[in-house]
């Protein structure tokens, strides 16, 4: 499996579940953690945008049309099993992963 399909994944989860933290009720009891967390996150979608669109412009269109659907399965898993304590940790465990496999994606692959 590429970086790329990596990263898009990571990068993908990450983000999901920051942006369902609030109804889930997932925080961080430090507000300079939540904070990193919002940005990381934010990070991570804009990156996974940005890897999809340029997925779409360099590589054969199955690899990021199966990224894009990879993404929402796993998105849809992560939901499907509920909130856990440890999410927001993951969250910012993928993001990290995910932004370093995909800069590593854009400069190597």
């Amino acid at each position: 499996m590429s970086a790329f399909m990596i990263a898009a994944l990571l990068l993908s989860v990450a983000a999901y579940i920051h942006t369902v933290s609030g109804r889930l009720g997932l925080h961080l009891p430090n507000p300079a953690l939540e904070l990193l967390w919002r940005v990381l996150s934010f990070a991570a979608l804009a990156a996974w945008v940005v890897l999809i669109l340029r997925g779409f412009t360099t590589r054969h269109w199955s690899d990021p049309a199966a990224a894009l659907f990879g993404s929402f399965a796993l998105n849809w898993w992560f939901g499907h099993r509920g909130p856990k304590p440890g999410w927001s940790i993951i969250s910012m465990l993928f993001a990290v992963v995910g932004l370093g496999l995909a800069g590593y994606s854009f400069l190597y692959e």
